[in-house]
């Protein structure tokens, strides 16, 4: 796992361990970890790429790039809105961190093959990504 800073930093320790817990998340879905980097940006970056890429002329916290023609592999790129991160974690009045690590899942779960563009869609995602932080409270905090 790479973590690149486009024009933010995440301003989050202990990566290893982070990447041990996606990588456990991985694991649960069955799916093969090849390579999955994170770029984290600035609401302005992110709103370019949205532009850019998908069409979309509004702010996200985060874009999925799955990289891999075999669905059982997770390979991509997930760019993320510190933020647009820090601005829901406010709103949320949730620890920044723990918004960061739900965000940072959920690009996981897109290349694991969940969707959001429903309401069912959303409400399943959204159970995943709680059981996964339950799991990074329990284990590696």
């Amino acid at each position: 796992m790479n973590w690149f800073n486009a024009d933010s930093r995440p301003g989050i320790r202990g990566k290893e361990l982070v990447e041990a817990w996606l990588r456990a998340e991985a694991k649960r879905e069955k799916k093969k970890w090849q390579q999955l980097d994170y770029v984290f940006c600035s609401d302005d970056y992110l709103l370019e790429m949205n532009r850019s890429f998908l069409q979309h002329d509004y702010y996200t916290d985060i874009i999925t790039f799955g990289l891999s023609e075999n669905k059982e592999v997770i390979e991509g790129e997930i760019y993320i809105s510190t933020d647009r991160v820090r601005d829901n974690a406010a709103t949320m009045n949730t620890p920044y961190k723990t918004e960061l690590l739900r965000v940072m899942v959920h690009g996981l779960l897109h290349l694991c093959g969940y969707k959001d563009g429903s309401a069912a869609a959303k409400k399943a995602m959204r159970a995943r990504e709680d059981q996964a932080l339950e799991r990074w409270f329990k284990k590696f905090v």
